[in-house]
């Protein structure tokens, strides 16, 4: 379970761009709170340069961790609604 976060939205320019900020807040966000808050142990991998972000449970999610991920989900949906799948596309996996 774990999940990846790649591009840039092109909602605006570089430094400019809410959208991509607002997307940026809640992965690092998510990320960041699980390491703190739960037990869980993560692996993160990034590339800057395509904006990629890969996280990843090295064993199952604790429910703590899980009701982060579902947070994370909420905030990425509404930044979808308010904007548009133009520049936010969510896709949902089960494995």
């Amino acid at each position: 379970m774990g999940f990846t976060a790649t591009g840039h939205s092109g909602y605006a320019e570089a430094g400019s761009d809410i959208v991509c900020a607002s997307i940026s807040v809640l992965v690092i966000n998510t990320i960041n709170s699980i390491e703190r808050l739960t037990q869980d142990e993560i692996r993160v991998d990034t590339r800057e340069e395509d904006g990629m972000i890969d996280m990843r449970f090295v064993k199952a999610a604790g429910e703590r961790s899980s009701l982060l991920l579902d947070s994370m989900v909420l905030g990425l949906q509404e930044v979808g609604r308010q904007y548009g799948n133009r520049y936010l596309r969510l896709h949902f996996e089960e494995v």
